[in-house]
């Protein structure tokens, strides 16, 4: 995959040594001269010029990027990035930075806006899910795949305590890999009860991840104990 970033600072740097180290090509964009340093990101390619001008987009060839990452310290440059690289050269998916929370609203498609970034949204979320309870959470998505590994906190009220985990009756696509308990993990055996607390790990197919979630928040259907 060949990603345009636009901007050299620190931001766009780190982004690019990642990108680069799960081997996509990355074209890094700065109109300001001193932020040009080979030596700091010597997998990427180098363009000293205006990510905000048409002719400066032209030159870097970033109709041929599959993404366009607007990363400057400025959020009206990273929109009119992002517009351009959307609107002028079809540029399929688009990551915009919000650097000021209250400009967060500007960054949808309206702006030419695939996905908007806000480190303080991001970490607001990271602690909600960190302490919420019942709720499925997505902790990632595997390397080219729309799989996930997801986990669910069982509450001590859920009605779910005290099944067995052979009495799961899951999606086709979600598979109970691994419960940890009291801090320990331990593997799920089929005839081992779930209890208040369990923090239960699942590999989760994209299309069952909503089917999942309600699942957990209904009563399950009573089965005769066995």
């Amino acid at each position: 995959m060949r990603v345009a970033i636009a901007g050299a600072g620190n931001v766009g740097r780190s982004i690019a040594r990642e990108l680069i180290s799960n081997g996509h090509q990355v074209l890094l964009i700065d109109k300001d001269p001193h932020s040009i340093k080979p030596d700091s990101v010597p997998g990427a390619e180098w363009f000293q010029a205006d990510a905000c001008e048409l002719e400066s987009l032209e030159n870097a060839e970033i109709e041929n990027c599959d993404v366009a990452i607007a990363a400057t310290g400025d959020d009206k440059a990273n929109l009119v990035h992002s517009l351009l690289a959307k609107t002028e050269f079809g540029v399929p998916r688009t990551v915009g930075r919000v650097n000021h929370p209250g400009n967060e609203w500007m960054f949808d498609e309206v702006w030419g806006v695939d996905v908007a970034v806000s480190t303080p949204r991001i970490m607001s979320a990271l602690v909600e899910e960190a302490v919420s309870t019942g709720e499925l959470v997505r902790l990632f998505t595997f390397n080219r795949s729309t799989t996930s590994l997801s986990e669910i906190r069982l509450p001590a009220t859920s009605p779910f305590v005290g099944r067995r985990v052979r009495d799961l009756e899951l999606p086709a696509d979600v598979v109970l890999v691994a419960m940890i308990r009291d801090g320990v993990p331990i593997v799920p055996e089929a005839d081992g009860a779930l209890e208040g607390e369990d923090e239960m790990l699942f590999i989760v197919g994209q299309e069952s991840q909503a089917e999942l979630a309600t699942m957990f928040e209904d009563s399950p259907p009573e089965h005769p104990g066995r």
